[in-house]
């Protein structure tokens, strides 16, 4: 198993970036935090998928992301490329905190992503996760009854939750609605 390289960033391709380490360019489906280090020395977290016809690298910016992969590789229905637009778009921190709320909007709002997968992976990886503590402070997340008012106004999910998490929670909603309406205009 290949579980980290280090080296640089030498192209971005359709199918990922090539990695060069030591002169061996290794070809790497990564997250965007990965491909934005072009031309930089970096670590890459990674993930060895073994198929009966190919044999497939995908690459993380940390440990935790790849934990998180290898769950949604567990999940029914997830392949490595689901799983990793689903990682890709969010912070692991971020996705955990939506599986416990049940969140399945987070999940839908992801390309290819529908609502079966969504209640699916949510309920498959609740169990696993178990009882997650969030290390972030309660103020950092945004309120699930803003954030899809703000969807139904035609907001994305992340840019609702980036809007709401600069806005006190302990707000009433509509208090919560009324300043990033004004944030955002």
């Amino acid at each position: 198993m290949i579980s980290r390289l280090r080296g640089t960033v030498v192209a971005r391709t359709s199918a990922g970036i090539v990695l060069d380490v030591n002169g061996v360019g290794y070809l790497v489906a990564a997250t965007p935090r990965i491909t934005a280090a072009i031309g930089e020395e970096t670590t890459v977290e990674t993930y060895l998928h073994v198929r009966e016809d190919a044999l497939q690298l995908y690459g993380f910016s940390n440990a935790e992301e790849r934990e998180l992969f290898e769950l949604l590789l567990g999940v029914t229905g997830i392949g490595p490329k689901v799983a990793l637009s689903i990682i890709s778009g969010s912070t692991p921190a971020e996705l955990r905190r939506a599986i416990v709320r049940d969140d399945t909007a987070r999940f839908e709002a992801i390309p290819g992503i529908g609502r079966k997968i969504a209640q699916r992976v949510i309920m498959e990886l609740k169990e696993k996760l178990g009882s997650v503590v969030d290390s972030e402070p309660t103020g950092g997340s945004a309120d699930i009854g803003a954030r899809d008012a703000l969807v139904e106004l035609g907001w994305s999910v992340v840019d609702a939750e980036r809007v709401l998490s600069e806005i006190d929670p302990t707000l009433p909603v509509e208090e919560q609605l009324r300043a990033a309406l004004r944030r955002a205009a």
